[in-house]
């Protein structure tokens, strides 16, 4: 059952490691006191690990754009987007990341490295002009849960899986973002509509529309009368 804030355990079998250098639990980790510096933190070095370029960096607006992430730092996007804000500047402050700039093709960007040998090289070349980041920016990389949990996620809020609602499934996962499922399904569920098409109907319509997943998970009501014909007319 999706619960709200109920983490459900880790699965069996081999897991993606994040690497933590040990200095983060004897040096840093002791220091941090605010949560969102944190939070920022442990989300750099698993976004940077996820990377596959060779000199590895963050923007403000990348972390920004990650919808789950920024869900648990704040409220509203007000709010979040101040506590992202004031995180960097903290960890940069603290010594945590390194601040570089470069001058793309309309604005200056603000660039973020780790501090490590790559980093502080990174920003000396920066500074030289001898190495600049690709015009196209880091690759997106965004949290969301394990592909494999959409088929029991299914079965314990929808119902049992068929070998056709299995192959449904799976064509889904490689056409929508593994967040979208979920929060698909939470949708059905929360408006008693727990069947397939409603859940292929809200996935077709963000696909066509874009979806604001804070406006998505605010109101229940809203949500009930915003996809409430979906069943009868999905492609309306």
């Amino acid at each position: 059952m999706i619960v709200a804030g109920k983490f459900e355990g880790f699965p069996e079998g081999k897991v993606h490691l994040s690497p933590i250098p040990a200095q983060f639990f004897s040096e840093l980790l002791p220091e941090i006191d605010d949560l969102y510096e944190l939070k920022l933190t442990l989300y750099v070095f698993w976004r940077l690990d996820r990377m596959e370029q060779p000199i590895r960096y963050l923007r403000l607006e990348d972390v920004a754009r990650d919808e789950r992430f920024m869900d648990g730092m704040g409220s509203t996007k007000e709010e979040a987007d101040a506590c992202l804000a004031r995180a960097f500047q903290q960890a940069v402050h603290r010594g945590t990341l390194l601040r570089g700039q470069h001058t793309g093709k309309t604005t200056l960007e603000t660039l973020y490295f780790l501090n490590s040998p790559k980093g502080r090289a990174a920003i000396e070349g920066l500074a030289k002009g001898s190495w600049e980041p690709p015009t196209d920016g880091p690759p997106p990389v965004e949290l969301a849960p394990e592909p494999a949990n959409i088929f029991r996620l299914y079965e314990e809020n929808i119902g049992p899986l068929t070998p056709m609602l299995a192959e449904a499934l799976r064509e889904a996962e490689r056409e929508y973002p593994p967040a979208w499922l979920v929060d698909a399904i939470r949708i059905a569920v929360k408006n008693n509509k727990r069947n397939w098409n409603y859940i292929q109907a809200i996935l077709r319509r963000w696909q066509r529309e874009g979806r604001d997943e804070r406006k998505d998970r605010g109101d229940a009501e809203e949500i009930r009368h915003k996809y409430s014909d979906w069943e009868t007319n999905p492609d309306e």
